[in-house]
Parts: C-alpha cells; sequence; structure tokens
C-alpha cells in the first residue's frame, strides 16, 4: 500500500524544539496541524515558512503562545479530491463533543508524546506523537495524513532519525 500522501503534517509537542529532522519530513506539505505544547512563537513562525498551519494551546503553552492559540479547532482540508474535517485539541480526555456525531472524519490530539492511530466509529484517532525534546525512550515521531486507496484517511507515522 503506498504512503499517505504527504501533504498534509500532523505534529505535537516541539516545546519549544524544532528539529531539522522534523521540517525535513515535513517538507512539501500544504498544510500543517499542530497538536499543542508548541512552547514558542518562533516554532509556529517556522512552520509557517513550510505550510499554513492549524494549531491549539497545549498544557504547558502560556503568554504570547497561549494568546495566539486556541484550546481547539475543528478545519475542513481537501486531501486529493476528498474534504476531511479534522479535528484538533491536546489531551484526548478533555475532548467533550462526540466526533462521529460532528461528522469529524480525523482527531488529532497530542500530550502522551506516544504516537498512536486508532479508528473508532468512523472516526480516526490520530496521535502523531512528539518530534521535540524527547521524553522516556519515547521516539521521535510525526504523522501524515492521506488516503488509502477506497478513499479513507489514513496516517503514516514517521520516526525520525535524531
Amino acid at each position: 500500500m503506498p504512503a499517505p500522501d504527504p501533504r498534509i503534517g500532523l505534529l505535537s509537542d516541539t516545546h519549544g524544539l524544532l528539529r531539522p529532522e522534523a521540517l525535513d519530513a515535513l517538507a512539501g506539505a500544504e498544510r500543517l496541524f499542530h497538536a499543542g505544547d508548541v512552547g514558542s512563537l518562533e516554532i509556529l513562525d517556522a512552520l509557517e515558512e513550510v505550510a499554513p498551519v492549524h494549531a491549539v494551546r497545549g498544557n504547558t503553552d502560556h503568554g504570547e503562545v497561549a494568546d495566539r492559540l486556541p484550546l481547539d479547532q475543528v478545519v475542513d482540508v481537501s486531501v486529493a479530491d476528498r474534504t476531511l474535517r479534522v479535528y484538533v485539541k491536546h489531551i484526548r480526555e478533555d475532548i467533550d463533543l462526540d466526533p462521529a456525531a460532528a461528522d469529524i472524519d480525523v482527531v488529532v490530539f497530542g500530550h502522551t508524546h506516544q504516537p498512536s492511530v486508532e479508528r473508532r466509529d468512523g472516526v480516526l484517532w490520530v496521535n502523531p506523537g512528539s518530534c521535540g525534546p524527547r521524553r522516556f525512550d519515547l521516539p521521535i515521531t510525526i504523522a501524515r495524513l492521506g488516503l488509502d486507496g477506497e478513499g479513507h484517511p489514513e496516517i503514516e507515522v514517521v520516526d525520525l532519525p535524531v
């Protein structure tokens, strides 16, 4: 099966560190989603040089970063010939809506630094992991969102060579 189209990049938990390997893995993206714990406005500015960024506030984002970012957001994004509705929130347990009832196709969250992909009730739930400072022995990752051969959203988690 081919890898998902890399035009949509997903990342989380940079905590003020944007690794060059993450930027390399996101190169060519047409849109980026950052699921919080950004750490500094410089991270957002650097990501904006790659592609438009949809980011949310994480539990460690304060001051100017927190002022600039919403707690969550819903974005419609075109992938190939399909429009996907993407919901972004930092902490999965803080999600207070039913994504399936809200016609959400993909939920992107972070916080745990652990990449995960799960499909529930027709909704793809994705934690792209962390591409910032290493936490414990967890991998350093980003993810790419694309469509499978039947037009359903799918994810490729990319381990970064750091």
